[in-house]
């Protein structure tokens, strides 16, 4: 069985749902193949999961039609506090950012898993072909499009192929496009709590000498902590029963978040650098995590994933428009172009500031202390760090980031 379709999107996790619609929505045929739908995460069940989306992320689920049914069940960042800290003490230097210093009003949104994968999930039957339960295994480009062959026995026909499949991409492993990366040594041990202080949508970012500690609000006074600390460190304390792991994590947010309780069961994951040699092949790019795969430290993995999805959208419809074909080497440069710098530099940013600060060197932790300190003293450098952390400097800024249609 053949299909025709534009774009054929391999991964059906948020980056290529997010990609479909948008394209779909521009008058494309597209086909979203969904591996493995994982329908739990869009249960009414709270496991504490949730991402720091940037505004200009915000804005893109806004063009993409999601964000009104999304807006009631996420939390608004206000503020950001990052500063070091050394056992239970936390240093009273660091950086302070305050939304009203911008004209936004807000620094971005937390948005659990379950209710963002649940809205992309429900709107893609409605508006492209989605795909569940098969997975692409092969490809063949020619000079008039792309062969998709997939697990069910299914052969797709495209324009383009998209690799949305995460850091061990099969799409771009057929494409022959290499890897370049590093394990950090890290694990990142991920929680929801109650706290007893009450956050009022403030993120805290404490940099420990083992590795950085993230407690990210959440509604209905919880946080999202996301811990990164040594492989064999995070060995001991996943292995802690909660009780344990809560007198563990205790002293080092106590001033933060009062007393502690789980709200959600306890996760952990490898942390490591990847980055794809190319995002583009024939007839093929690549999306999210296929093209890169970065440290948690600054939250910005699914920023980045959506930054992509917003460039290639906006890449594909135009050449569309001007009746170029969308697949053609010319049409995927600008793709790439747009991307691989700011993405590559974001990331090696995120894996020089993790080295930088997951030590106990005195002399370093002292010019740490000291260089937060300048950049919180300086109004002007404080907000353009808040731009840029809500993703509104990204220049030139695709369409979908700036709040327009495509």
């Amino acid at each position: 069985m053949k299909q025709d379709f534009d774009v054929v999107i391999a991964g059906g996790g948020l980056n290529g749902p997010a990609l479909g619609l948008a394209l779909a929505d521009a008058g494309m045929r597209v086909a979203v193949v969904d591996a493995a739908p994982a329908r739990a995460r869009a249960s009414d069940n709270f496991d504490g999961r949730a991402y720091a989306l940037a505004l200009a992320s915000v804005r893109l689920l806004k063009g993409i039609g999601l964000w009104d049914q999304l807006a009631p069940t996420a939390q608004p960042i206000t503020r950001v506090v990052a500063r070091q800290g050394r056992g239970k003490d936390i240093s009273d230097l660091g950086l302070f950012f305050d939304a009203n210093e911008i004209e936004e009003g807000v620094l971005g949104q937390m948005l659990e898993d379950r209710f963002l994968y649940r809205a992309l999930i429900e709107a893609m039957p409605q508006r492209l072909t989605h795909i569940p339960k098969t997975q692409v295994i092969g490809q063949q480009a020619d000079t008039g499009g792309i062969d998709v062959m997939l697990s069910d026995g299914r052969k797709l026909r495209a324009r383009l192929l998209v690799g949305a499949d995460g850091r061990r991409s099969g799409v771009a492993e057929r494409a022959g496009i290499s890897r370049t990366g590093w394990s950090y040594d890290q694990t990142a041990l991920v929680a929801a709590l109650s706290v007893e202080i009450p956050h009022h949508g403030t993120a805290h970012q404490v940099f420990l000498p083992t590795g950085p500690l993230a407690v990210l609000p959440l509604r209905d006074n919880r946080a999202s902590i996301v811990w990164s600390m040594t492989n064999p460190q995070a060995r001991t304390i996943a292995d802690l029963p909660d009780e344990a792991f809560l007198e563990v994590l205790a002293p080092h947010i106590r001033d933060i978040a009062g007393e502690i309780t789980l709200a959600g069961p306890r996760f952990s994951y490898p942390l490591g650098l990847t980055l794809a040699n190319a995002y583009v092949d024939e007839r093929v790019a690549l999306i999210g995590d296929a093209a890169h795969g970065v440290h948690p430290i600054a939250g910005q993995g699914l920023n980045l994933g959506l930054r992509d999805v917003a460039a290639l959208a906006e890449c594909l419809v135009d050449a569309a428009r001007n009746g170029e074909d969308i697949g053609f080497a010319t049409v995927l440069d600008r793709y790439q172009g747009w991307r691989r710098f700011d993405s590559t530099s974001l990331a090696l940013g995120m894996d020089s500031v993790n080295t930088l600060f997951s030590n106990d060197n005195p002399i370093l932790r002292t010019a740490r202390g000291l260089g937060m300190g300048a950049v919180n003293a300086v109004p002007a450098l404080r907000r353009r760090f808040m731009r840029q952390a809500a993703g509104l400097s990204t220049r030139p800024m695709p369409r979908l980031l700036a709040g327009q249609p495509l």
